[in-house]
């Protein structure tokens, strides 16, 4: 075999191997979307369940993005009946999510990172986190020292993290289970 056709057959091998790289890519992409939607499918069935035995009403939303189920119950109605499943500070809607997410585990076999809103409290409540790590980022510009925020759930603080670094300071999460809270510093 001459050096020009060894050539030619290495390179014909590599597309080959990249063409099936490409191809068993692109079906994980498929694959991991299909089982985003599976888990949303779950949920919505859980929680539509859930509603029903409450007898609460509500429309359940389900949406994939970044990798993330995202579900969101809204009121059909001006009503506080959803408010109950928020629960002050968001402790309800923190469990729900747990046992929506424990739901889709026992039908999938699948851990899942979906995310449960209801009636907005999550998009309102991200509008108040900006706010503490602005104010945060603000008293430390002010005075050089850490600003040790109040415990939060890992969600709140992956928030506060993305928006401390947009604001160019560096944030850690310290602490344990329930007392876990986000340090904001300088460096």
């Amino acid at each position: 075999m001459s050096a020009e056709s060894t050539e030619h057959a290495l390179s014909d091998e590599v597309t080959e191997d990249h063409d099936e790289s490409v191809t068993d890519a692109g079906s994980l992409k498929g694959s991991a979307a299909s089982r985003l939607e599976e888990e949303g499918d779950v949920a919505a069935d859980y929680l539509e369940e859930l509603l029903d035995i409450a007898d609460i009403d509500g429309d359940i939303d389900i949406e994939v993005r970044n990798g993330r189920t995202y579900i969101s119950i809204v009121a059909e109605e001006e009503s506080d009946s959803l408010d109950s499943l928020v629960g002050e500070d968001g402790e309800v809607l923190e469990a729900l999510q747990e046992l929506t997410r424990l739901s889709v585990l026992s039908a999938t076999e699948n851990r899942s990172r979906l995310v449960l809103d209801i009636n907005g409290y999550r998009q309102q409540r991200a509008g108040h986190l900006q706010k503490i790590a602005e104010d945060a980022a603000a008293s430390v510009k002010e005075t050089g020292k850490a600003v040790a925020l109040e415990p939060m759930s890992a969600y709140e603080r992956k928030i506060v993290h993305d928006a401390v670094a947009d604001l160019g300071l560096v944030s850690e999460s310290e602490g344990e289970g329930a007392g876990r809270h986000i340090v904001v510093s300088a460096d």
